[in-house]
């Protein structure tokens, strides 16, 4: 988790305490799922789908309140796909990125989805630690069997796609 984010989010609770106490409280719980989820990240190897997407809707909720109408969200999730493992926090980074990088930069803000608002620019090296830890982090995973893909789309888009082999254990455990 990004530290400008829990600054972000602490100052955006903050300011609700007196204005909105209801959703303070709330923003409060979603902030400590978020830690928590982090926490147990290096303890796991994968989570549900389900249980990942729990925390991005914590966390995409608390950036709500800071974007407010600049940040649009869209979700389209199969049902069938809610049990899928992934790695954990992978997904919630990726969307964690599109933010700084994409919605936070622009004025009118913008819409992520599989795609967000945006343009991708590469440091020097062809590719920045997020994009080399997500890599290595399926790559260590998956055996080469997965894969990680960020570009620049037409009309100002960028896309992440993971493509990931579907489990097909039936009894899955998780902590």
């Amino acid at each position: 988790i990004n530290p400008h984010f829990i600054f972000n989010a602490l100052n955006s609770i903050r300011a609700l305490v007196d204005e909105n106490p209801a959703r303070a409280r709330t923003a409060i719980t979603e902030l400590s799922n978020i830690l928590r989820s982090s926490m147990q990240a290096e303890k796991l190897e994968t989570v549900p789908l389900e249980r990942e997407l729990n925390i991005v809707k914590d966390y995409l909720a608390l950036e709500k309140i800071r974007f407010e109408e600049r940040l649009n969200i869209e979700m389209e999730i199969d049902e069938d796909t809610l049990h899928q493992p992934l790695p954990p926090m992978m997904l919630q980074t990726l969307v964690e990125n599109a933010i700084k990088h994409g919605i936070s930069k622009r004025i009118s803000g913008g819409v992520i989805r599989v795609q967000n608002s945006g343009q991708l620019s590469i440091g020097t090296d062809g590719e920045g630690f997020g994009v080399k830890s997500t890599k290595d982090r399926l790559n260590l995973l998956y055996q080469g069997k997965a894969t990680f893909d960020i570009r620049n789309l037409e009309n100002d888009l960028v896309e992440s796609k993971i493509i990931m082999p579907v489990s097909t254990i039936q009894n899955i455990k998780y902590a």
